[in-house]
């Protein structure tokens, strides 16, 4: 069994994390990063939340110790929401996860809706991603924008209550993607967690900070190896 299992986030490659997962092999840890269906394993697929609650049960082992960072955290919160002995540990990497309704997420589902005919017109495709920000939609194949739409849409479902797993929630300020109000938010909905704050990190902070994500978090999981 690996120390840390990570699920990433809604991204097609895992190369920004090398320097992230070389600096925790460095300090002694094994460390596993899952690839994601559809993102950085190839799927033509149309994934639910339960779809990847039932991936994630099978790839990672009963008793460890997982990361997941924005979309892969709110995959693991489902997962310990629908089975809290799964984990030992959880540890939350501005995680995705806190329904808030908003303009982009609207945007984003109503499009997702209507699908093909506005896909069309590439004046209007522009400008909706030039407006939401949404480059995660913009990159998407097909299969995936429905996808995320589907994830979207879950987190109106997702029950942090139930999630009786030992959290550590790891922040950015900086983040503008998964705010730190999101962060608080999800402190406050779960029974065990633990919350800090990273006054230079972004929502990607293995891009951004990678030492200091690696020194967190092998603080973090040699702590709880002990």
């Amino acid at each position: 069994m690996a120390d840390l299992y990570i699920i990433h986030g809604w991204t097609y490659t895992v190369e920004p994390w090398k320097q992230t997962i070389d600096l925790l092999r460095e300090r002694g840890l094994s460390v596993k990063m899952l690839h994601v269906p559809g993102l950085t394993e190839d799927s033509t697929k149309e994934f639910t939340i339960e779809d990847y609650v039932k991936w994630a049960n099978k790839e990672i082992p009963d008793g460890a110790i997982a990361l997941g960072h924005s979309n892969g955290g709110r995959i693991l919160l489902n997962l310990c929401s629908q089975n809290p002995d799964k984990l030992k540990y959880l540890i939350l990497l501005d995680a995705a996860g806190i329904y808030e309704p908003s303009v982009k997420k609207r945007m984003v589902e109503r499009i997702a809706k209507i699908g093909k005919p506005l896909k069309k017109i590439p004046l209007i495709d522009k400008a909706f991603h030039r407006i939401t920000g949404s480059t995660d939609y913009s990159k998407a194949p097909e299969n995936m924008k429905k996808t995320l739409s589907n994830m979207l849409e879950s987190d109106k479902k997702l029950d942090f209550s139930k999630v009786e797993t030992k959290t550590f929630i790891l922040w950015g300020k900086k983040d503008t993607t998964t705010p730190p109000r999101q962060a608080t938010m999800m402190y406050e909905k779960l029974p065990n967690a633990e919350l800090k704050f990273y006054a230079n990190w972004t929502h990607a902070p293995y891009i951004s900070s990678p030492d200091e994500l690696a020194r967190a978090l092998a603080t973090l999981v040699e702590r709880l190896k002990k």
